[in-house]
């Protein structure tokens, strides 16, 4: 009688291993793409420097994105992500309120300072008439929370008698956001203009400083 000998079962699949790789390829094309778009625009940033600098391949991108349009308007979507979720992140101590917008002025203007290419990113894109995030059905999800942070604190100083009541909480995160944008997206230039390195630890830290000042006398009664 012969002995049927069976073949070796071959170890399954680990679950999830080719999604992992995926989602490890796409993050690598979206943060080189960041970095090309931020130096070199949309036009100037090519999908051959993309690939290369992300390690990958063209077919990659096309595969993931669709085109270089689709990743440019990714790469806008990937830097309002990181900054709503660093800003989600704040611990604000919303029992003093004018310590909580403190906080909230600092983290915007320091943010801009450590991630320029979120500034860069944007200047680009507005060059390009914004028609790029408008086609992003994620764009009104990002500036909810990154507002709703403004609003909390707001509402609370208000309910406190700390605050005026006729404050409306987009037009005091515009204006945080303003201020530091400014000084970010022009420090090159206003370096020139005005005779001193904008760039300076000590000069950043008294603009914020004046910010600060600034925000705090706008909202308080």
């Amino acid at each position: 009688m012969s002995t049927r000998i069976s073949a070796p079962l071959k170890a399954p699949r680990k679950t999830g291993v080719r999604e992992r790789a995926a989602e490890t390829t796409r993050e690598n094309i979206l943060r080189a793409a960041i970095k090309i778009f931020a130096k070199h625009g949309l036009d100037g940033g090519s999908i051959d420097q993309i690939s290369k600098a992300a390690n990958s391949h063209d077919r990659m991108i096309y595969y993931y994105f669709g085109n270089k349009e689709g990743l440019f308007v990714a790469a806008l979507e990937e830097i309002y992500r990181r900054f709503n979720d660093a800003e989600a992140a704040l611990k604000l101590d919303t029992a003093q309120p004018l310590v909580a917008l403190k906080q909230v002025v600092q983290f915007i203007l320091q943010y801009y300072k450590k991630n320029p290419e979120f500034v860069t990113l944007l200047n680009s894109e507005n060059l390009h008439g914004g028609k790029h995030i408008a086609k992003s059905s994620k764009a009104r999800e990002y500036s909810s929370p990154a507002i709703g942070v403004v609003d909390q604190v707001l509402v609370c100083g208000v309910e406190q008698g700390v605050f005026r009541k006729d404050l409306s909480s987009r037009d005091l995160y515009m204006m945080i956001a303003a201020l530091g944008y400014f000084y970010q997206s022009n420090r090159f230039t206003l370096s020139a203009f005005l005779g001193e390195n904008l760039e300076a630890p000590a000069t950043f830290k008294q603009w914020e400083a004046f910010v600060v000042d600034a925000v705090q006398r706008t909202v308080v009664l």
